[in-house]
């Protein structure tokens, strides 16, 4: 009986034993990290910078395991990509928590960017970690309402030339009148080439009441009266960039002496100005057509021409430097925006050029000449496509292209080609960038974002520039003004301001300008009225001395 009793013992020891020795080596599993399997929002999957989302979305996160509810909330988030802040969701689950469901708990802005974010301290159900987060950004759409009420073309037109006049009337300088380059940029840096623009705007805020023709007078003969008697000036032609209190150059890039194709814009403005300020009895209007004749006949045209040894007008006269190439840098010559300039030039009573130099150095001998069809559309001049639509805005503020001829083109159907490819380029979207459509197109010289670039079918970066399609209204009446409605009544405060239209926008990046350039404000002053009057080119034309010049190269017009 002892010997069972110790056998029993002895047996109970042995197991007890070998069940603490199995418990010791027992170890302790970790929870499993998981993955991200995939993401979407509205079922947009695996977005970079997606647009056109609904102001609604759903975004969409599956899991490689379930989730931990309360991990969810400060790990899966729906930001404001402009103002930062988190947007409030309601949140789902499906699939056994695998999947996780957001939806903003309020309609979203339409045309905002937004970000959402998913971080590494997510925690599954088991208690793993996400092993890698993500985040990626949308755009909302297009919101297709009208953001100002319907008013007629013809007061639509009224109000856009009354609205973009004042960046000339606000932003001309206190002691000049001359118009700043920019309304975000150097408040004492005002522009020749930009002030022409402006002065021809003046004239149209005169005649339409805008403005009272005295208070325009005025403004005029504080300007000449800076131009004959501050400004720098290099065989009459004046630089680029301007100090506005002082009249001293500012350098504009490697440019520091004098812009002859700048001094054009701003003698195009000025010899407009001269035929319609016309009273023999008003003095001040008198004084103000002498102030212009003095600084038209001073400018000698011919000196731009390497001194008369070269058969090309050189852009760029830079008095600092001592090589040839760089005192007189780019010749004007090609399709571009300076026909102005060989027009003026041959126009001189003082300083005229000689037709030779306009067909070898401007049209190249006739390589100007282009004649490839385009979407169906022959360009007879310049580069691929056309280039940016600047081209047939800026000597064409003043130059009438109807009916014009001369040896290489006629010049309304120039630029009503240039016009409708790039309407077409913009209709055709090979780049796909969102927004681009039969009433939001129009590529040219503007702000970017970062930057400014002179955005053509050949350089196009989803920019599009309101002062492109509004300035071609002459060339492609339909199509500029269903652009000009998209822009103010489905676009709205996004693109319209104090000064008009903003310089650019993209649809695509979702970008909009806070900037205004007078180069292109002034441009939709001045063609809009072409458009409706042909006011700006009736004046210029009639400058007897433009009659002779041009004749002089060959035009031929009925005006002629």
């Amino acid at each position: 009986m002892r010997a069972i009793v110790y056998c029993a013992f002895f047996l109970l020891f042995v197991f007890a034993g070998c069940n603490k020795s199995s418990d010791a080596a027992q170890p302790v599993v970790p929870p499993s990290n998981f993955n991200l399997l995939s993401y979407s929002v509205d079922a947009v999957v695996s977005p970079t910078n997606a647009n056109s989302i609904a102001v609604s979305p759903v975004l969409k996160f599956q899991f490689s395991t379930a989730i931990n509810r309360q991990t969810v909330s400060g790990n899966i988030l729906l930001n404001d990509a402009v103002s930062g802040s988190t947007i409030a969701c309601t949140v789902a689950y499906q699939n056994g928590d695998s999947i996780v469901l957001l939806q903003p708990s309020s309609v979203l802005s339409y045309l905002n960017k937004y970000s959402a974010s998913v971080a590494t301290t997510l925690k599954s159900v088991a208690g793993g970690s996400l092993i890698a987060g993500t985040s990626f950004a949308f755009s909302t759409k297009i919101d297709s309402t009208d953001k100002f009420t319907q008013i007629s073309d013809s007061a639509l037109l009224d109000l856009v030339q009354k609205q973009t006049f004042k960046y000339f009337w606000d932003f001309g300088h206190p002691v000049c009148g001359m118009a700043l380059e920019r309304n975000n940029g150097d408040n004492n840096v005002v522009t020749s080439g930009g002030s022409g623009f402006g002065i021809m705007a003046m004239i149209v805020a005169a005649n339409r009441g805008f403005i009272t023709r005295t208070d325009a007078v005025t403004r005029l003969n504080t300007i000449t009266n800076f131009l004959t008697t501050k400004c720098t000036r290099w065989h009459g032609a004046f630089s680029h960039w301007i100090n506005g209190n002082t009249g001293a150059t500012v350098a504009f890039g490697n440019n520091n002496g004098a812009d002859i194709v700048e001094t054009s814009y701003l003698l195009q403005g000025l010899l407009t100005a001269r035929q319609y300020f016309n009273s023999n009895t008003d003095v001040n209007e008198v004084k103000l057509r002498d102030s212009i004749n003095s600084i038209w006949n001073t400018v000698d045209w011919s000196w731009f021409t390497q001194n008369s040894t070269q058969k090309s007008i050189y852009w760029q006269y830079n008095p600092s430097y001592t090589a040839t190439a760089d005192i007189w840098s780019i010749p004007v010559a090609g399709w571009n925006e300076a026909l102005i300039t060989y027009v003026l030039a041959a126009s001189s009573t003082t300083h005229a050029i000689t037709k030779d130099v306009y067909d070898k150095g401007w049209a190249n001998s006739g390589a100007i000449k282009n004649g490839t069809s385009y979407y169906g559309i022959v360009l007879p001049l310049g580069q691929s496509y056309g280039g940016p639509l600047f081209f047939a805005h800026y000597s064409f503020l003043g130059i009438n292209p109807t009916g014009l001829s001369d040896a290489y083109a006629n010049y309304q159907t120039q630029n009503t080609a240039h016009t409708q490819i790039n309407y077409n380029y913009c209709m055709a979207n090979p780049k796909a960038y969102y927004g681009y459509s039969s009433a939001c197109w129009g590529l040219t010289a503007s702000d970017i974002s970062g930057s400014y670039t002179a955005s053509s079918p050949t350089n196009d970066q989803s920019y599009i520039a309101p002062t492109a399609a509004i300035s071609s209204m002459p060339y492609t009446p339909t199509q500029s003004m269903n652009a000009l409605r998209f822009f103010y009544y489905k676009l709205g405060n996004k693109v319209w301001g104090n000064y008009g239209f903003v310089d650019a926008f993209s649809l695509n990046n979702l970008w909009f300008a806070s900037s205004y350039l007078a180069i292109d404000q002034g441009p939709q002053i001045v063609m809009i009225e072409n458009y409706r009057t042909g006011l700006l080119w009736n004046l210029f034309v009639s400058c007897p001395e433009i009659k002779t010049g041009m004749k002089s190269l060959g035009f031929t017009a009925p005006y002629l």
